[in-house]
């Protein structure tokens, strides 16, 4: 076995594979007292975090409540949320704003609120409880959290840097399972490296591009949730991807999300002629949790034939718009839509997965020295429907959790690692095969494993996840890698995994929504794919 030589250059106490919140949060609490490598295959700007517009869910208000919180998050899980970890998150929601704020986080201000900022209120919450800044909060916190961690000499950050797999014992051929680094192609130089840690957190967001419509940006192709599973980590609750009901329906805007806020604030869904529909589908109308308007947008335009519905909050003073949903009001202007004389035209798209890797309470997996922490991890917080705005508490939370338990483990350095092998394969000859077989996958998850399934649809992908997984992997063990190769490769893995959860959920609960079983059943139970038992999955509690 060849050994690497760049063991010291390369070696660090903890890898976190991206630069989301969650990973940053994890860099700036761990720097102090560890060396820390981020690993992002863009820039550090360019996950999912950076693009959250509504806000973070945090009990603060006097007239709330941590019990009304969880109440609330229970309620849109469906039966599936782990009460546990609800609480966890909860009881530590105030504590975790507080470290934003000391960071120097801008969340917009109100002088007359008893907090000091204004709150605002989104679909399935009970309160006013979602701490902002304007309408781009991700971007505003990610820039606050980035320039702490450039300007940190115990940070390294490798951007344009893509991982390709962990590095566990099996490859060593030892007994033990534990995670010792990982390989990644550097994209500048287009070189397969290998670094060593004591530790790895995945941190790499989610999966949404797995869907021909998604809000998520380019870089969420389920890459921490692949690696995990051939490493050896359970994955649960896969099937629950939930679909933001409005993303902006237009050929010149790319994966823009119009934030739940918008209904909060009083945004009504609307057919052309201006005729409200959410009444008829649910008693809570726009405030309905996400998965029942997504449904009922879907409902409606499958129904009438339609290519969107509208979003109108055109009846709001339009100072209020402007000061509110900036980002939003510039965006729609440059594509000629005036929020506050006309209404919005919005599409459902596919923009969070709320199972993922199994983690305990300190992030920890099924393998040692690997932790998982936000849209990659299934805490339980989530269930079978993620409450708006508890994504990005989670991500904070639990990166504080992982903190806690990475320091109080005692210093083990790695052994030395293989050097990565490609003796054996070759330059490809044409890359069209990834393109197409990209465009294949997005399109019939879309079409198949949608927000309405059937058991039809479902075997229909699973037997074309099947034929494209057979040619990728050709492919992987035949030429060199390249980033498309890699993200491609996680792609069809991670769909197989949604559609393995989606077959084997005969009921619909939550984001799962199944034709041929519309009855939700009387207990709730989390579907766990096991990797050591193959195809034989059984559903666990």
């Amino acid at each position: 076995m060849k050994l690497s030589k760049e063991k010291h250059a390369s070696h660090f106490d903890v890898i976190i594979i991206g630069s989301g919140l969650a990973g940053l949060t994890l860099a700036l609490n761990l720097a102090e007292r560890k060396r820390v490598a981020i690993i992002t295959k863009r820039g550090l700007l360019d996950g999912a975090s950076n693009w959250a517009q509504g806000g973070i869910a945090a009990v603060l208000a006097d007239d709330d409540s941590i019990e009304a919180h969880i109440r609330d998050t229970l309620i849109a899980g469906a039966g599936l949320c782990d009460e546990e970890a609800t609480r966890f998150v909860v009881e530590n929601s105030r504590s975790a704003i507080e470290w934003l704020i000391e960071q120097g986080v801008p969340f917009t201000k109100n002088a007359g609120s008893d907090t000091g900022y204004h709150l605002t209120r989104e679909g399935g919450h009970s309160h006013r409880r979602i701490i902002h800044a304007a309408d781009a909060t991700g971007n505003a916190v990610q820039l606050t959290l980035a320039e702490k961690v450039r300007n940190h000499a115990n940070i390294t950050l490798l951007e344009n840097h893509i991982a390709i797999d962990l590095i566990t014992g099996k490859k060593l051929r030892s007994q033990d399972k534990a995670c010792h680094g990982l390989y990644v192609l550097d994209n500048n130089t287009g070189r397969v490296k290998t670094f060593a840690s004591q530790h790895t957190v995945l941190a790499s967001g989610g999966a949404g591009k797995v869907y021909l419509y998604t809000t998520n940006p380019d870089v969420a192709t389920g890459d921490g949730i692949a690696m995990g599973w051939r490493a050896g980590c359970r994955v649960a609750n896969m099937e629950f991807i939930q679909f933001h009901p409005t993303c902006l329906y237009h050929p010149h805007a790319k994966s823009f999300l119009i934030t739940e806020a918008v209904r909060g604030e009083g945004g009504l869904l609307v057919l052309r002629d201006g005729t409200r529909f959410m009444p008829d589908h649910d008693p809570r109308a726009e405030l309905a949790p996400r998965d029942v308007v997504a449904r009922a947008i879907d409902f409606e335009m499958k129904k009438r034939g339609l290519d969107c519905v509208y979003l109108d909050i055109s009846h709001k003073p339009a100072a209020f718009l402007k000061e509110h949903f900036p980002t939003i009001y510039s965006r729609c202007l440059e594509l000629g839509i005036d929020i506050t004389r006309q209404p919005i035209p919005v599409v459902p798209a596919a923009h969070y997965s709320c199972g993922g890797i199994v983690t305990d309470r300190s992030a920890r997996t099924d393998i040692p020295n690997l932790y998982a922490v936000g849209e990659v991890a299934c805490t339980g917080l989530h269930g079978a429907n993620r409450l708006a705005s508890n994504s990005l508490l989670e991500c904070i939370v639990y990166a504080q959790a992982a903190v806690q338990d990475i320091l109080g483990q005692p210093e083990a350095p790695p052994p030395a690692l293989p050097e990565w092998d490609e003796s054996r394969v070759t330059d490809a000859d044409e890359e069209i095969v990834i393109s197409h077989n990209w465009d294949e996958l997005r399109r019939f998850m879309w079409d198949y494993v949608g927000i309405v399934c059937t058991n039809k649809r479902l075997e229909r992908a699973q037997h074309r996840i099947r034929l494209l997984t057979e040619e990728i992997n050709e492919y992987y063990q035949n030429f060199r890698v390249s980033n498309d190769l890699i993200e491609l490769r996680n792609l069809v893995l991670t769909a197989d995994l949604i559609v393995q959860c989606a077959m084997l959920r005969h009921e619909s609960r939550g984001l799962h929504y199944s034709r041929d079983y519309p009855e939700m059943l009387a207990e709730a139970k989390n579907t766990v794919l096991v990797p050591s038992e193959a195809i034989r999955h059984t559903l666990q509690k």
